[in-house]
């Protein structure tokens, strides 16, 4: 019986300890963030432009962007001396309180990081308990942030969502952009071996009418964003851009490859043949001598033929060797354009820094102060690619060769 009473007198006194529900945030309460702009204005203030989602016009699923008669999110902007000010001078707008949990976006402008750099910008993100770290960042290209985050979307209701998803889609099916995240952004712009880049994003059409709901009301647009690149910074400042060969150059050496088409030449008809990358491996490796680097950089590709615009027999083993061998050629190309442009750029967004700190740390300590101006516009960098065909379709023998044959 002591037991017992001993017991219940434990769960008595427990239960002055429990906090309950001091820290509950109602829904109705809250204002739910999908989306943040950064710019600067002419005054030389931060303009933070915030895209809130209205619950009641996007009930009833996520797709479907004209379906309503209202817009799923409204947008407002506010000014000031740094982006926590801008924050909060944005609430005397707001009747809900700034919920930034659900934000999965961050559009900085082009501007912006070309004149001030993106290194102090991070911060006020990463240091807000409500921000996640994993949220997108992209730049906008050619046009303001405010312009990308007020732009109305057909299919996905939500704008942030619209941007999220073509990023994905387009980084696993055609390998020209990167989606990266603020916590990897910052850790980039830590390493001394390696610099930053991000996937651009620019506004295709009229900003203005991308604004309206007569946008989305239509099966052609009048405004959208589109991928557009890779941005490249070099010490947080954006320097270039890469696009086509130079952006997927890069994507190879970033071991981030998912699958690509790369098209090559055959019998004096130009892209005539279409091999589609399914899988790939990349591993860049360093060797310092006598205090010179040299990168050697080796792929792996794998992948199918998935057109062909030319009579050519896929049942001849001598001809499959020649296409791989056409096709290990065309991804060195785009390999080797990436490499040289970055050396012009002085910005080693390849990690070879890292490379070489890994592989020999003493001749890194010599190497680390100069490595961006001096060191890696002069690596050495060989290039091995091993591409190989592992499947020709429904169908070995394209009728087109079929056809010239009965000719």
């Amino acid at each position: 019986m002591n037991r017992k009473w001993m017991f219940l007198l434990i769960i008595l006194i427990s239960a002055v300890f429990l906090s309950g529900c001091w820290s509950k945030k109602e829904l109705t309460d809250l204002a739910f963030i999908s989306a943040v702009g950064i710019d600067k204005n002419e005054d030389g203030k931060y303009v933070k432009t915030i895209q809130i989602i209205n619950p009641g016009n996007v009930a009833g699923g996520l797709q479907g962007g004209g379906g309503g008669q209202a817009p799923s999110v409204s947008v407002f902007t506010a000014t000031g001396d740094n982006i926590l000010e801008a924050h909060f001078r944005a609430s005397t707008k707001i009747s809900r309180r700034l919920y930034q949990a659900h934000a999965n976006l961050v559009v900085i402008g082009e501007q912006l990081v070309k004149e001030e750099g993106i290194t102090d910008i991070f911060d006020a993100f990463e240091r807000d308990p409500e921000f996640r770290p994993t949220t997108t960042v992209v730049i906008a290209h050619d046009t303001k942030a405010e312009d990308i985050i007020k732009t109305l979307t057909a299919i996905d209701k939500i704008p942030a969502d619209k941007v999220i998803n073509t990023l994905r889609t387009t980084e696993q099916a055609w390998g020209e952009n990167i989606n990266i995240n603020i916590q990897e952004a910052i850790n980039t712009l830590e390493s001394p071996g390696k610099e930053l880049i991000l996937t651009g994003f620019r506004l295709k059409g009229d900003a203005e009418q991308g604004k309206k709901m007569e946008n989305i009301q239509s099966s052609t647009l009048d405004a959208y964003p589109e991928a557009d690149g890779i941005a490249i910074f070099k010490e947080g400042k954006l320097i270039d851009w890469f696009h086509e060969e130079e952006s997927r150059g890069t994507v190879w050496i970033l071991d981030k490859m998912k699958e690509t088409d790369v098209n090559i030449n055959w019998e004096n008809e130009k892209e005539a043949i279409g091999y589609h990358v399914i899988r790939q491996k990349t591993t860049v490796s360093a060797d310092v001598k006598k205090g010179r680097p040299k990168m050697t950089i080796d792929i792996r590709a794998e992948g199918d033929i998935r057109e062909v615009t030319v009579p050519v027999n896929l049942n001849d083993p001598h001809v499959l060797l020649s296409i791989e061998k056409a096709v290990e050629k065309e991804i060195k190309k785009e390999i080797e354009k990436a490499v040289q442009r970055a050396q012009e750029n002085k910005s080693d967004i390849f990690g070879f820094g890292e490379a070489v700190h890994r592989s020999d740390p003493k001749a890194w300590k010599k190497l680390k102060k100069g490595w961006s101006d001096v060191s890696f516009p002069e690596v050495q960098v060989e290039v091995k690619v091993n591409a190989f065909i592992r499947r020709t379709g429904l169908r070995n023998k394209s009728y087109l060769y079929d056809m010239e044959k009965n000719r």
